[in-house]
């Protein structure tokens, strides 16, 4: 750490700007983060796309195997009442909406009184606007968990369930139409004859084979009902690959992170000080800029030109993610964020030019060395250690506290184009100037105030905190302490990089799986 006490400037233009961006920026950051607090987390919808999995993998027979190896490995992957279980997954998240709405109207009803000051008024839009998204869900989750109730045989409570979604939806609408045939159906009426279309449009893997099996038994279609669960079959053996892919290989990297970690810890208790937890553990850096390049890099070159500047800018013109397609939405979130990782290097780049040459060991990227085991093993740690937090989270938030928007996004595209251009954006282009900037200039600049380990967590905070959602800054943060400390223990950019792309890949590909159809 640099104990070189800074030299008192004159307040200038420059500072007063500083200034004004910085209470700008404070208030953007405070609103988006204050609109994220009753926003559903992507978590509760990942939970769901899992469950539904399970649902349908539970209807594969496997035939070639005995009855005794074929509950064996139902029992593995699947569980001993899948049905059951997703019940209960289903009504527990069902609950969390409710209760969110109830909180939200209940904000909402405080801004909307006479005594309200005006600044209330967009947060009740926002707020209003969350609670019209809550409940299209809580519809949707009624007719599903109908749908489970139905399959256990408690009729009149499925009933009971659907006629809730249609008091609540309009007649002509696609949820009400649905829970109308449902209602049809298990009451032993005679289906209208857009039944099958609904059920068809408006429901998804099991919940849809369960409709529609339940429809052809009623209307007497026996071999309408064979092909179907013929069908059912062999798309129960495709969801059992895809569970056993995002659900056995994280468990599996879990396991050996585990093992990685103790491994560590007994090298720290057995060797000292020449432990690989301890290789440059106090090293700082040189650093010859003041707290005012930190703080004009920060505010100017990411949250200024990243959350204002730009979508100002994009905005003017007519461009926004909402207004394009799928595949447009794609190439829009990587120019933009290629914009603004132009934008945030070129303030860098501006920023220090006066302080070149800039030390030997800033921005390192270097291919020799063992860069690429600090990465990959920081990956496997990282595994257990944000499993645990990400387990902790939820019981703070309740689903709540909003998630990255492009993480649904990504979960609901089916556009092939369009996922490879969001990979390589989360995968290559994030993690490159992501960890430029937090860990290859924030945190070693931090040193000069700071303890090594003290600018890790700093850095580590601001880098959650930049990603404005409440319910991650504590995943993110314990994810910005470990990229950093890989970053002061190998002194090489390259290893950081990895464990970002790595860790952004993997999640990626395991939204691509459940949301492949």
């Amino acid at each position: 750490m640099n104990t070189e006490t800074d030299t008192a400037k004159p307040f200038s233009l420059k500072r007063l700007v500083l200034v004004m961006l910085t209470i700008l920026v404070s208030v953007v950051m405070g609103q988006s983060l204050i609109s994220s607090w009753n926003q559903p987390q992507v978590a509760s919808r990942l939970q769901l796309y899992q469950t539904d999995l399970l649902l349908q993998g539970s209807a594969w027979q496997a035939e070639f195997l005995s009855e005794e190896q074929r509950a064996a490995v139902r029992s593995g992957l699947i569980g001993n009442d899948p049905v059951q279980s997703a019940l209960e997954q289903y009504q527990e998240v069902r609950q969390t909406a409710a209760s969110a709405i109830a909180r939200s109207q209940a904000q909402i009803q405080e801004l909307d009184l006479p005594s309200a000051t005006e600044e209330g008024k967009p947060l009740s839009r926002r707020l209003q606007a969350s609670v019209s998204q809550q409940q299209a869900l809580l519809s949707e989750l009624d007719l599903r968990i109908g749908l489970l109730k139905a399959n256990q045989g408690e009729t009149a409570t499925a009933v009971s369930q659907w006629q809730q979604v249609q008091a609540q939806s309009l007649p002509a609408s696609d949820k009400g139409q649905t829970a109308a045939a449902l209602i049809q159906l298990w009451q032993d009426q005679a289906p209208a004859t857009t039944a099958e279309q609904q059920l068809t449009q408006n429901l998804e893997g099991w919940f849809r084979y369960r409709a529609l099996e339940k429809l052809y038994q009623t209307e007497g279609e026996l071999e309408q009902e064979a092909t179907l669960l013929t069908q059912e079959q062999s798309e129960a053996e495709r969801q059992l690959v895809k569970l056993a892919l995002v659900g056995t290989v994280p468990a599996l990297g879990a396991v050996l992170g585990t093992g990685l970690l103790i491994g560590l810890l007994v090298q720290r208790l057995t060797r000292g000080n020449e432990s690989l937890l301890l290789q440059n553990a106090g090293r700082g850096w040189d650093i010859t800029w003041n707290g005012e390049i930190i703080w004009q890099v920060l505010i100017v070159g990411f949250f200024f030109v990243g959350q204002i500047a730009l979508p100002l800018l994009l905005g003017s013109l007519g461009l926004g993610f909402a207004t394009f397609s799928s595949r447009a939405r794609a190439f829009y979130s990587m120019a933009y964020y290629l914009l603004m990782a132009a934008s945030g290097i070129g303030v860098l780049i501006w920023s220090l030019r006066p302080y070149r040459p800039l030390p030997a060991d800033l921005f390192r990227f270097e291919l020799k060395g063992r860069w690429w085991l600090w990465g990959l093993g920081g990956y496997l740690v990282a595994l257990p250690l944000m499993l645990g937090v990400s387990l902790l989270n939820q019981q703070i938030w309740q689903g709540q506290g909003g998630s990255n928007p492009l993480l649904q996004t990504v979960l609901e595209e089916q556009d092939p184009v369009a996922l490879l251009v969001f990979l390589l954006t989360a995968a290559i282009a994030a993690p490159l100037f992501e960890e430029v900037l937090f860990r290859g200039f924030l945190l070693p600049s931090l040193t000069r105030y700071l303890p090594v380990w003290g600018a890790i967590g700093l850095s580590a905070l601001i880098f959650a905190a930049a990603h404005l959602s409440l319910s991650e800054v504590l995943p993110l943060t314990l994810l910005g302490v470990i990229l950093g400390f890989v970053y002061t223990r190998s002194r090489n950019l390259l290893a950081p990089i990895l464990l970002h792309s790595a860790w952004n890949s993997v999640t990626m590909l395991g939204l691509f799986i459940l949301g492949s159809r």
